[in-house]
């Protein structure tokens, strides 16, 4: 990180969200065993997967919906609608202890963040909840709001997180959702989100296709390596996969401790770089090494406060 971006995130305190759970929040057979899946977050949906004429019962499930999804440790998160006045009434009945985020559909802009930020601190006033408790993710999913994305990412500092609606995000651009049409935008996502120090979710490919485990690994692997955090699920299936390839694994770890002995080793010789395994190593290789073994913390510390 850079310094400023060092200091956004450590203000920001970012929590671990490396897979994302969507559970629609009025189907009690997917709620029930939510909590069982390992997934560090559970999105409770109050959008797509929720036909119009069940949207007051499954608002008004959220609250005992979150406490029972929690229990196995995850965070819990509420995708609620546009347009505004839905909006509106899924936020009052998702602003509660038991709920630790709001994912945003549709953001228009900075405005729009700042305004549901204002709507959510009341309500944590009026309700005796920590101020600021309640966290966003935000889904970029217009061109218009693509176009403003670092702005929007720095709207407020509940901003944890940011991705981009593909499906959406293609419709309302015109092109069609391949992987290839969709790569440029999200990279932009990417950079941006990074720029204001949130965290990037999501995937290069889609996450729609769990038909071969091992091609959706692939895809993963390939995700995290263009800079994403974390990412949501849609079938149980796919978490142990998320959580494995968007964490770091055995044989990296092992490789950013020898960088980091050799970097100690190097500075008490008085060189900033170095060679190991025949390849050069210098401060970029380092601090990746540093990231990832400070990451590494942060997903045992979350695994630990679960047991």
């Amino acid at each position: 990180m850079t310094t400023s971006m060092a200091e956004m995130a450590k203000r920001r305190d970012l929590p671990v969200w490396r897979s994302l759970l969507y559970v629609p929040a009025n189907v009690p057979r997917f709620i029930e065993k939510a909590h069982t899946r390992g997934a560090d977050a559970i999105l409770l949906d109050l959008e797509d997967s929720v036909p119009a004429g069940e949207k007051e019962a499954a608002r008004g499930a959220v609250a005992s919906a979150a406490a029972h999804v929690r229990q196995g440790g995850a965070d819990v998160l509420v995708r609620v609608n546009r347009p505004l006045a839905l909006c509106v009434r899924d936020i009052e009945a998702s602003v509660c202890a038991e709920v630790d985020g709001i994912a945003i559909t549709k953001v228009d802009g900075p405005s729009h963040v700042r305004l549901l930020d204002e709507l959510v601190t009341e309500l944590e006033s009026e309700r005796g909840l920590p101020l600021g408790k309640t966290r966003f993710l935000l889904m970029i999913e217009t061109p218009e709001a693509f176009e403003q994305m670092t702005d929007i990412a720095r709207a407020s500092p509940r901003v944890a997180a940011m991705n981009i609606g593909g499906e959406d995000f293609a419709l309302n651009g015109g092109f069609e959702p391949t992987d290839e049409a969709l790569l440029m935008p999200k990279q932009r996502m990417i950079l941006a989100a990074r720029a204001a120090g949130v965290m990037p979710l999501g995937y290069i490919g889609t996450v729609a296709d769990f038909s071969d485990w091992e091609k959706f690994r692939a895809m993963v692997r390939r995700s995290r390596q263009f800079g994403f955090d974390g990412a949501s699920c849609v079938h149980p299936g796919q978490v142990a996969i998320v959580n494995e390839e968007y964490g770091p694994r055995p044989d990296e770890l092992a490789y950013a401790k020898r960088v980091i002995a050799a970097a100690d080793q190097a500075q008490a010789e008085g060189r900033a770089s170095f060679q190991l395994d025949g390849k050069m190593i210098d401060i970029p290789v380092i601090e990746r090494a540093r990231r990832l073994l400070a990451r590494q913390e942060r997903v045992e510390a979350r695994a630990a406060a679960r047991r």
